[in-house]
C-alpha cells in the first residue's frame, strides 16, 4: 500500500477533529489506516455492488441477477442494526476470508468472498475501518429471490468445499515484487477473474481457462484477458492497458458497459504504481487456445453489413474502421471486437452507450441506441462485417443472438448508463 505515514500526532488530531464533525472519523483509528482503506474500498470497487440506483452509498439493495435468482447487496454501512457497525474486525475478516456473516450464516457467492480470501488481515481491517467512518444508514435489504431450494444458506457449504479455495494470497518467489502486487490486486480485491473467467452450471469460475472471457452478467461478456493478439490482451502493451484502467480508452478501444462503471468507480482512482503492477501481471498470463473462427462468411452477408455500416456508422468509426482518436474508438484490429462471444457489441448497438469520461479524459461522449431503428438480421449483419472487415477476424453474430440480447434488454434495461454518478466518502 502507498500509505502515507504523519508527520505528527497533532496533524492527525487536527484532520481527524475536522473529520468527526461530518461523523467520518473512527473513534482510535489511525488515519493514514483510514485513507488506506478508502483506497481499498475503491479497488474493490464495492461502492458499485452496494448501493442501489438513488439510494444512500453502501446502503445495500443492489439486485445482483444470477441464473439462479435475484440476490440484493448487503448494507455496510455502520448501522448498528441493518449494517455492519456491530461487526468486530474479526467479524469482518471471517466475512472477507471465509464467506460467513457475523451470525455464522454463509454469503452467497455473489459476494465475492473467494477472491477477497487474498487480501492480507492488514488490508481487511483497513477495510474495515474506512468503512466505520461512513455515514450509518438504516437499510434493509429486499429478501433474495432464489429458486427452490437455493434459500438454504447451508447448501453453499457444499459449493464452497466443491469450488472455494481459502486463503491469503502466497507470494511468487519466482516473480517480481511489481507482478506479485499486480497479482495480489488482479487475484484478490480487482476479482477480475469472477468476470473474465467462464462459469461451470453451478455458477463457479472455472479454474483451466482462467480470464479467457466469460459472463459478465445481464447480457454482457467480458474479453478474456490472456495472451492472445485477436482474442485477449496479446497485441496491449503495458502502458496499453494502464490507459484503459485508468480513463476507460487507449489506441484500440473504449470502455463499455459495467467496464465503464469500473474505470470510474474503481481502477481511474489506482496509483499508476498499482497500475503498472496489474497490467505487468496481466502481461504474464499466456494466450489461451482460442476457438477456430469459421471464415467462411457469406459474401452477402459482408457486403449487407458493409452497407448498413456505411449508412449508419461511417460518420463515427470512418470507412476504415479507424475511428477519430480521443473521440470515438477505433474498430479495426480492436480485440474486444473480435471477442469470442459478441453480446457487449450487440449491447452497445442496440441501447447505445456511454464513454467513461474520468477527470484524466473527460469526452462524454456517446453511442447512440438503434434499437428503434435496425432490426435483429440487420444489426446481426452490421457486426459480422465490423469483426471480419478491416484485418478483423471472427465469428460471424446471427439474428438470433441479437434476438436473446434484445430480450435480456428488455428483461433487465440499460442498467450501466449514467450510473455511475457516486462518490466516495
Amino acid at each position: 500500500m502507498h500509505a502515507f505515514k504523519h508527520k505528527s500526532m497533532g496533524l492527525v488530531l487536527a484532520i481527524c477533529a475536522g473529520m468527526l464533525a461530518e461523523g467520518a472519523c473512527a473513534q482510535g483509528t489511525d488515519f493514514t489506516n483510514i485513507q488506506r482503506g478508502r483506497y481499498l474500498a475503491q479497488a474493490g470497487d464495492c461502492i458499485s455492488c452496494h448501493t442501489v440506483k438513488g439510494g444512500k452509498p453502501f446502503a445495500g439493495g443492489y439486485p445482483m441477477q444470477t441464473p439462479f435468482g435475484t440476490i440484493y447487496s448487503s448494507n455496510i454501512t455502520p448501522d448498528l442494526e441493518t449494517g455492519i457497525g456491530n461487526w468486530t474486525e474479526k467479524d469482518f475478516y471471517r466475512a472477507m476470508h471465509e464467506g460467513r456473516r457475523k451470525d455464522g450464516q454463509y454469503l452467497y457467492p455473489a459476494c465475492p468472498y473467494p477472491w477477497f480470501t487474498k487480501m492480507t488481515r492488514e488490508d481487511v481491517d483497513a477495510l474495515k475501518d474506512y468503512l466505520n467512518t461512513l455515514e450509518p444508514v438504516r437499510a434493509l435489504p429486499p429478501d433474495n429471490e432464489l429458486i427452490w431450494p437455493l434459500g438454504w444458506r447451508q447448501l453453499v457449504a457444499g459449493w464452497n468445499l466443491l469450488f472455494f479455495d481459502e486463503g491469503e494470497y502466497v507470494k511468487n518467489d519466482d516473480k517480481s515484487d511489481l507482478w506479485n502486487r499486480g497479482a495480489y490486486l488482479t487475484k484478490g480485491l480487482g476479482h477480475c477473474a469472477a468476470c473474465h473467467t467462464p462459469k461451470n452450471m453451478l455458477g463457479a469460475s472455472i479454474s483451466d481457462k482462467a480470464m479467457q472471457g466469460g459472463d459478465a452478467g445481464e447480457g454482457w461478456y467480458a474479453p478474456s484477458l490472456t495472451g492472445h493478439k485477436r482474442d485477449g490482451l496479446g497485441s496491449w502493451s503495458v502502458r496499453d492497458i494502464m490507459d484503459y484502467l485508468k480513463t476507460g480508452a487507449n489506441k484500440d478501444t473504449a470502455s463499455t458497459g459495467p467496464m465503464t462503471e469500473v474505470v470510474m468507480n474503481s481502477t481511474q482512482h489506482l496509483s499508476d504504481e498499482d497500475l503498472e503492477a496489474i497490467a505487468t501481471y496481466l502481461k504474464d498470463i499466456p494466450a489461451h487456445e482460442a476457438a477456430k473462427t469459421d471464415t467462411a462468411i457469406a459474401d452477402s452477408t459482408m457486403a449487407q453489413g458493409k452497407g448498413i455500416y456505411m449508412d449508419q456508422c461511417l460518420g463515427c468509426h470512418m470507412a476504415d474502421g479507424k475511428g477519430q482518436k480521443n473521440a470515438f474508438p477505433p474498430l479495426a484490429n480492436s480485440p474486444p471486437i473480435q471477442a469470442a462471444q459478441p453480446q457487449t457489441l450487440i449491447q452497445v448497438v442496440l441501447a447505445g452507450d456511454y464513454m467513461a469520461d474520468p477527470p484524466s479524459l473527460p469526452t462524454g461522449l456517446a453511442m447512440p441506441a438503434f434499437d428503434w431503428k435496425l432490426n435483429d438480421q440487420q444489426i446481426a449483419d452490421v457486426l459480422t462485417y465490423v469483426r471480419n472487415a478491416w484485418g478483423n477476424q471472427a465469428p460471424a453474430v446471427s439474428a438470433d443472438q441479437v434476438a436473446e440480447t434484445r430480450k435480456d434488454l428488455h428483461k433487465y434495461g440499460p442498467r450501466y448508463k449514467r450510473l455511475i454518478s457516486h462518490t466516495m466518502h
